[in-house]
């Protein structure tokens, strides 16, 4: 039951590398990410999603050269028919993890200061945010999605109900004699 509790408490704790026993030079490490992976983050934009990542630890004697790799699909939702669809991605990025003596801010976004006393690194928040900004601004099936075309049925019945759009009206003639003369104007 302890365990239990605890992994509820964690739910990203193997999302943590331990560098403190490892030798100077690159190590690899290999990631799963299932859908429990974006429920652990509240209001995620990516609320399923099947990827893989790899990570390249380069360990140096004053900082961590981290090499990321995140590959696979998440699910969307297009933002003109508005089905579901699986987008592939596919992010290379780099981290750099400094050490310090205090906890430090670096005004370099790519740099991060950790703690000397420090002895495991928690990933879990770079990878969610390396996601997360490879979700396109306009998610369109037909241009992000494999093989998948907008549904067209969808698209139509969101024409006829949207605003401006009217069915052809006959026009109607008017009784008031002040609107021909004002249609004489033209």
């Amino acid at each position: 039951m302890r365990a239990k509790i605890l992994l509820q408490l964690r739910p990203l704790k193997q999302f943590s590398i331990p560098f403190t026993g490892l030798k100077i030079g690159k190590h690899q490490f290999d990631f799963e990410i299932d859908n429990s992976f974006f429920d652990a983050f509240e209001y995620s934009l990516v609320k399923k999603g099947n990827l893989k990542v790899e990570v390249e630890l380069d360990k140096q004697e004053t900082m961590l050269l981290l090499q990321f790799h995140i590959f696979g699909t998440i699910e969307l939702d297009c933002d003109k028919c508005l089905a579901l669809f699986d987008a592939p991605i596919d992010i290379s990025e780099r981290q750099i993890v400094k050490f310090a003596e205090d906890d430090l801010e670096s005004d370099d976004l790519e740099i991060i200061m950790l703690n000397r006393k420090e002895s495991e690194l928690d990933v879990s928040s770079m990878i969610y945010e390396l996601i997360t900004v490879s979700v396109p601004y306009i998610k369109i099936c037909e241009e992000n999605g494999v093989n998948v075309k907008c549904d067209a049925e969808m698209i139509q019945r969101l024409e006829s109900l949207a605003v401006g759009h009217q069915e052809e009206e006959p026009e109607q003639t008017s009784d008031d004699p002040r609107w021909e003369a004002l249609k004489k104007l033209k």
